[in-house]
């Protein structure tokens, strides 16, 4: 694939989440130089400034936007041809879909590079709870989700996998006030990962779905055991099925079915929705649904189980 003639960075997140301290940083290093014209979009007034005269060192012209309607696609062809960036970075407005910007298109020549997302950790709980759309908008897609400001009573592993369930690929860092914070995760899974057959406890499905792509080396080889509802896509081989469970990834009508790849003699006797037992081996491998390395569950024993509660959580 030909590189884009204009990279466009989509810089996501709600009001006072970090964007413009991320940017302002990030625009100044030497790594991030280029010869030609930065512009810089600003879509929303933050507590950060840009200095225009600093910025102009290197390179980068300011642009910025009152109104949502000013965002338009013959605006950005305009922006275009007076100023032939090289690159563009888009600081979008908290309160904004991120989907209406996705279906503009965009110049010709011009393509998003990347989607990064800052996110408050002290106020995400609260955006979540009332702004949850917004914010799946903002993650999805993303290959960068900062969760900055971080403190010890936030539930930090729950909020990375709120994440990935809407974006596998994407990278979560958390940082305190002395910079990232690793290892949120240790071995704290709520069962037993050395138990002969690792028994996932349907309230737990959701952490085991991250934890299992996450941390291979916990796995490979493992036998686990969960119930789980029958999917079979058109044009799977007939030995092959997903054993999964929905999960709600912003409200009620946007739902997202979660299952790995599972190899059965037994596959061709299932039917889909159906809900069944599986123990199963955990091995990895490319595949094209996944788009990379990822679970191959290798099934020992299918059988029949009574229906649980469908919806997946993940704290």
């Amino acid at each position: 694939m030909n590189e884009p003639d204009v990279m466009v960075y989509l810089m996501t997140g709600f009001l006072d989440s970090g964007k413009s301290q991320f940017l302002k940083f990030t625009l100044t290093q030497d790594y991030f130089q280029i010869d030609g014209t930065t512009l810089l979009i600003l879509c929303e007034e933050g507590e950060e400034e840009f200095d225009p005269l600093e910025m102009a060192k290197h390179g980068v012209k300011i642009i910025k936007i009152e109104d949502q309607e000013e965002l338009t696609e013959a605006f950005l062809n305009e922006l275009n041809e007076k100023y032939s960036p090289e690159r563009v970075v888009i600081e979008y407005n908290g309160m904004w879909k991120v989907s209406d910007f996705e279906a503009l298109n965009l110049p010709e020549g011009w393509e998003i590079e990347q989607k990064l997302t800052t996110v408050d950790a002290s106020t995400f709980q609260m955006y979540l709870n009332n702004l949850k759309p917004l914010f799946v908008e903002m993650v999805r897609g993303a290959e960068l989700v900062l969760f900055n400001r971080c403190t010890d009573i936030e539930p930090l592993a729950g909020y990375r996998r709120s994440v990935k369930v809407v974006s596998p690929q994407a990278e979560v860092i958390f940082e305190d006030e002395k910079g990232e914070i690793e290892n949120i995760f240790g071995d704290d899974v709520p069962y037993d990962l050395n138990a002969p057959v690792i028994e996932i406890p349907r309230e737990d499905y959701g952490i085991w779905y991250v934890d299992v792509m996450e941390n291979p080396d916990r796995y490979k080889g493992k036998v686990i055991e969960f119930t789980a509802k029958v999917l079979k896509p058109k044009g799977f081989p007939s030995k092959v099925f997903l054993p999964g469970r929905m999960a709600m990834t912003c409200c009620a009508d946007d739902t997202t079915f979660l299952g790995y790849i599972c190899k059965s003699a037994y596959a061709p006797k299932l039917q889909a929705g159906e809900w069944v037992k599986v123990r199963a081996k955990v091995q990895y491998g490319h595949v094209s649904v996944y788009k990379g390395t990822g679970p191959i569950l290798e099934a020992e024993h299918i059988e029949e189980a009574e229906p649980i509660e469908e919806l997946v959580y993940f704290n």
